[in-house]
């Protein structure tokens, strides 16, 4: 029997590296989600960007790929982690992962450079099931 994660989404993950080693420690066309982190103290880090990479046709454009992609952010992130998802996680469960963590962050008094600030299918479930 071939050896199984130990988890359904997540297949590898990084967490808290520098932003020189984005390069060279995640392979390229890795699929899944990642975040930037500005540090502010000796084990601090502000979450300032979640994203998600590989969603193309094939597994284009993956994390490595994205974090190369965020220059103009170089002096608002220092470290990232990534969190390569299994090959049958499809395009739309990864999106779904996005949205629920920037829903996580939408009213943090420490605002996420993201442009995306949610999901509608995600603000439609809510409305439509109002926790009765």
């Amino acid at each position: 029997m071939p050896n199984q994660s130990a988890l359904r989404l997540v297949k590898r993950w990084k967490r808290y590296e520098t932003r020189d080693k984005a390069t060279a420690s995640v392979l390229s066309k890795t699929r899944g989600l990642y975040a930037l982190y500005k540090r502010e103290g000796k084990k601090q880090y502000r979450v300032v960007y979640i994203g998600v990479a590989g969603l193309g046709k094939g597994g284009t454009g993956g994390i490595r790929g994205r974090l190369r992609s965020h220059p103009s952010k170089k002096k608002e992130w220092t470290h990232f982690s990534m969190f390569e998802v299994h090959d049958n996680i499809t395009r739309e469960e990864i999106m779904e992962l996005e949205a629920v963590l920037l829903a996580i962050f939408r009213h943090d008094p420490r605002p996420l450079t993201n442009k995306q600030k949610g999901s509608r299918k995600l603000s439609l479930l809510r409305r439509k099931l109002l926790w009765k």
